[in-house]
C-alpha cells in the first residue's frame, strides 16, 4: 500500500515496534495547506522583572520607527515579528516575590487572610484540554534547576491542574530527552503488569483513605482531598500511558544530551528539545519556568537574583547585562523556530504562539507586568510594535483570552477576564 493512502495518525509498524509519523504534507488527505499544521503554544515565565530605563519602551509604535531599547536590542533581527504590550497587570498577583505562581492562572491565592492556598487552573492546561488529545503528551511542563530565589514563587512549574494543584516540571535536558524519546525495553506483558500493579495500589490507597475520611477533622479532610487530587493526577498519567502503550515514541531528531552542563548550556539544550517536541508532534503545549541564578553564574554575574532584582545603583550594570543576555537567549529561540521546517514550506514559527513574561515588572512591582508575544499562530494579531493599552492595570487575563481566541482556541472567558483586547488585533 502506498504511503499516500494513510492518514496522519497512521503508524508505520514493523514487528513489535511502531514509529509515530510526524506531520507530512503528503499525508494531509483533503486538507488545504492552511489547515494542516496544528497550532502550538509556548509560555515562558522569567521570574523577576527587568530594568526600568534599560528594558521598557516609553513610546508606542512600530519598532522600526521607535527603535528598540538597549535591553531589547538582541531582538533587532526579529523586530517585525515581536510585540510588547504595556499596562497589563495580573489582578490575582499578591506576592511581589512570585512572578510565576499565578502568572498563567490569575487566581488570587492570598487575598483573604488566613485562607488556605488554592490556585486555579493554568492557561496551558485549559488549552491542552482542547487540543492535546491527539498527542502523546497533552502538555509538557518544564522548570530549570536552582530556582529557589529566582522570583518564581510557590509551585513546581508554571502549570497548575484543574483543581489548582501544582504540576511538577521536568528540570533538566536529559530527563526531558528520556521523556520524549526514551524507548522502553519492556515487553507488552511486562508493561501491562506494571501498569495494572500501579492501578491496584492506587485503588487500594484511595479506598482506604475514603473510608477514613469521616473520622477526620475538617482541616485534615482538606489535606486528604489535596492528597487524593495528587493521586488522580497519577491515575491520569497511567491512563495516558495505557492509551499510547502500543505506539513507540518518536525518533529523536537530535543527539542525547550529556548529564552535566552549566546553566546556559542546560537552557539552550532545553530550547532545542522544545523544538524537537513540537517538530515530532509529541505535544502542542509547553510551559517553561526559566531559571535565573544558573544563568547569572554562567554569565559570571556574581550577584544573587533577588539582590539584582532591586537594581541598586551599584548593581545596575549587572541588571542591564542580565536583561540583554536574556533577550539574546529569547532571540536565539526565535531563530530555532524560524529555522525548523514544518509543513508546506513553512516553519514551526508560523504555527506557534510564543509568550514571554512574568507577573513582576521590576524590583517588586506587580503593576504593568512585561508581556511579549511572537509567532504566526494568530494571523490577525499586530506584530512588530509596542502597544500601550489605554487603561492602566488592564487584566492580564484579557491578554491571555485574546491570544488564545486569535490562535483558534475556543474560549469565552478565562480566569478574571472582562473581555478581549481589540487594540492587539489588526483592523
Amino acid at each position: 500500500m502506498s504511503l499516500h493512502l494513510y492518514n496522519r495518525r497512521t503508524m508505520l509498524k514493523a514487528g513489535f515496534t511502531a514509529l509515530a509519523l510526524p506531520f507530512m504534507e503528503s499525508l494531509a488527505m483533503g486538507k488545504s495547506a492552511s489547515t494542516v499544521a496544528p497550532k502550538r503554544f509556548l509560555f515562558i515565565g522569567c521570574g523577576y522583572g527587568f530594568s526600568k530605563k534599560n528594558f521598557f519602551p516609553t513610546k508606542a509604535g512600530k519598532f522600526s520607527k521607535i527603535g528598540l531599547t538597549p535591553g531589547l536590542k538582541p531582538l533587532e533581527r526579529h523586530k517585525d515579528d515581536i510585540t510588547m504590550v504595556s499596562n497589563l497587570t495580573n489582578l490575582g498577583a499578591r506576592n511581589p516575590h512570585a512572578g510565576s505562581t499565578t502568572y498563567l492562572t490569575g487566581a488570587d491565592v492570598g487575598g483573604t487572610r488566613g485562607r488556605k492556598f488554592i490556585n486555579g487552573i493554568s492557561l496551558d492546561q485549559v488549552i491542552a484540554q482542547k487540543i492535546g488529545q491527539d498527542t502523546r503528551f497533552a502538555s509538557l511542563s518544564l522548570s530549570g534547576e536552582g530556582e529557589g530565589n529566582d522570583g518564581h514563587g510557590p509551585g513546581l512549574s508554571l502549570s497548575w491542574s484543574d483543581k489548582g494543584h501544582p504540576i511538577p516540571g521536568i528540570k533538566n535536558p536529559l530527563a526531558l530527552y528520556h521523556e520524549l524519546f526514551g524507548q522502553s525495553k519492556e515487553s507488552n506483558a511486562e508493561r501491562e503488569y506494571r501498569l495494572s500493579q500501579k492501578r491496584s495500589i492506587l485503588d487500594a490507597v484511595v479506598a482506604d483513605l475514603k473510608y477514613s475520611r469521616k473520622k477526620l477533622s475538617k482541616t485534615d479532610q482538606d489535606k486528604l482531598e489535596d492528597y487524593l487530587q495528587s493521586i488522580r493526577q497519577i491515575e491520569q498519567t497511567i491512563s495516558r500511558e495505557v492509551q499510547w502503550a502500543d505506539t513507540a515514541k518518536a525518533k529523536a531528531p537530535l543527539q542525547k544530551p550529556g548529564a552535566t552542563m552549566d546553566g546556559l548550556q542546560s537552557l539552550m539544550t532545553l530550547q532545542r528539545l522544545m523544538i524537537a517536541a513540537f517538530q515530532t508532534d509529541s505535544t502542542r503545549v509547553i510551559t517553561y519556568r526559566q531559571p535565573v541564578s544558573p544563568l547569572l553564574a554562567s554569565w559570571e554575574i556574581n550577584v544573587g537574583a533577588h539582590t539584582l532584582s532591586h537594581q541598586n545603583h551599584s548593581h545596575q550594570g549587572a541588571s542591564n547585562l542580565k536583561d540583554f543576555k536574556s533577550m539574546e537567549l529569547f532571540s536565539g529561540l526565535i531563530d530555532l523556530f524560524k529555522n525548523t521546517p514544518d509543513l508546506n514550506g513553512k516553519s514551526l514559527f508560523d504555527s506557534t504562539l510564543i509568550s514571554y513574561g512574568t507577573n513582576i515588572r521590576l524590583t517588586h512591582s506587580l503593576r504593568g507586568c512585561p508581556a511579549i508575544y511572537t509567532g504566526g499562530a494568530a494571523a490577525k494579531l499586530k506584530t512588530g510594535e509596542h502597544i500601550i493599552l489605554p487603561e492602566e492595570d488592564t487584566p492580564l487575563a484579557n491578554y491571555w483570552l485574546t491570544l488564545c481566541q486569535q490562535s483558534g482556541v475556543e474560549m469565552d472567558s478565562f480566569s478574571h477576564s472582562t473581555g478581549t483586547l481589540k487594540k492587539l488585533i489588526r483592523s
